[in-house]
């Protein structure tokens, strides 16, 4: 005589199974990108952490060094100059491309065909390589009456202007082009955050005879908080981060003028063959970015609390 199975307890093994069918399958989907993050970031990250503990001689065997590296790198005026350019290329950058969307999403607010086909239009900057935006730039910051800026400032009787050539300004014109493509992409998050805007707050706020400058700052902005402070944390990030803008438009120069931490840790690690120091500058870099990320977050939490 075959011994059944009560029913509670085989309605049981079946919902089990079928939760852990339910759990397992999005793993699999995620599998293929978790092992890529791993091989080429993951992976890569932590042996970057380890080297920088080492004085990196290849064929010689590495010696561990401590913390030596992380010293000599901060101790350094040259990547002590480079803070400061950073901070102020990511600042300026981060704080005219977040006004400049916000500037375009206010004027690309809306559903009319048009004002999409625009949009699509001032988008393009934002998913176009930077080497190539970068290569443009250099073609209209060209130093001669030839350049295309150059070209309109001779037209007023100015010029010709050394853009990327004088160490005074060539900083700033590698912000305007940050500036120029990064606003595009502040401008769809903040988008996504004035389509979640009450519409009755605005016609309140016109019945009342309330002002344009008023409704942007008590119903605008505060609606909008949380689409700003993902744009400001990204924007934070990838002002830390900032490399390719000035090693495609000025590589670090003139003299100096324009290398950022990224800039620096590339020079130390490529030209110099310094893997040991340039692996200290990007952990701290990394620690510095980690920092200032879970501070925003922490301001943003204690912010919606209130």
């Amino acid at each position: 005589m075959t011994a059944t199975v009560p029913a509670p307890a085989a309605r049981r093994g079946l919902g089990k199974r079928a939760f852990n069918k339910k759990a397992v399958v999005p793993w699999l989907f995620l599998a293929p990108g978790l092992l890529l993050a791993l091989v080429f970031k993951f992976w890569p990250m932590a042996k970057g952490v380890w080297l920088s503990f080492f004085d990196v001689r290849p064929f010689l065997g590495d010696r561990w060094i401590g913390l030596d590296n992380y010293t000599r790198v901060l101790t350094d005026h040259r990547f002590q100059d480079a803070i400061g350019h950073t901070l102020v290329l990511g600042i300026g950058q981060s704080l005219g491309a977040i006004l400049l969307g916000f500037v375009l999403a206010l004027l690309l607010e809306g559903q009319a065909r048009s004002l999409k086909i625009i949009r699509i239009a001032v988008f393009l900057p934002a998913v176009t390589a930077t080497a190539v935006v970068g290569e443009l730039w250099r073609l209209m910051y060209y130093p001669t009456s030839d350049g295309l800026l150059n070209s309109g400032l001779h037209l007023l009787g100015l010029g010709p202007v050394q853009f990327l050539d004088n160490p005074g300004i060539a900083l700033y014109s590698t912000m305007a082009m940050g500036i120029w493509i990064w606003a595009p992409y502040n401008m769809v998050i903040i988008l996504a955050g004035l389509a979640g805007v009450d519409r009755s707050l605005y016609e309140a706020a016109a019945m009342d005879g309330v002002s344009l400058w008023q409704r942007l700052r008590h119903v605008t902005l505060p609606a909008i908080r949380p689409a700003l402070m993902i744009v400001l944390t990204l924007a934070t990030i990838r002002g830390l981060r900032v490399f390719t803008e000035v090693y495609v438009l000025t590589g670090g120069g003139p003299a100096g003028s324009t290398d950022v931490w990224m800039t620096r840790a590339y020079t130390l690690g490529f030209t110099r063959n310094d893997i040991g120091g340039a692996s200290a500058a990007s952990v701290v870099l990394l620690c510095v970015t980690l920092l200032l990320t879970v501070t925003i977050n922490y301001l943003r939490k204690r912010g919606e609390a209130r």
